[in-house]
């Protein structure tokens, strides 16, 4: 897979919260670390997604925000 994105985070799904048109997907980078994402439902079936199995976070942005209280 060849792609112009940058941030590639390799991870394992913990979760997978399903929703009518869209899913989040919950992926564990590290011990206590997680990135979650929105996909589509039909991607997920697509893609095969299932808590347990490997997947890629991609990320592509002009921009990145940051916050601190």
């Amino acid at each position: 897979m060849k792609i112009s994105a940058r941030n590639t985070l390799k991870g394992t799904i913990k979760a997978i919260e399903e929703g009518v048109v869209n899913n989040e997907v919950t992926i564990e980078l590290a011990p206590n670390v997680e990135l979650t994402a929105v996909v589509t439902k039909a991607s997920c079936e697509r893609l095969g997604l299932q808590v347990g199995g490997s997947a890629c976070a991609i990320i592509k942005a002009s921009s990145v925000m940051v916050g601190v209280e």
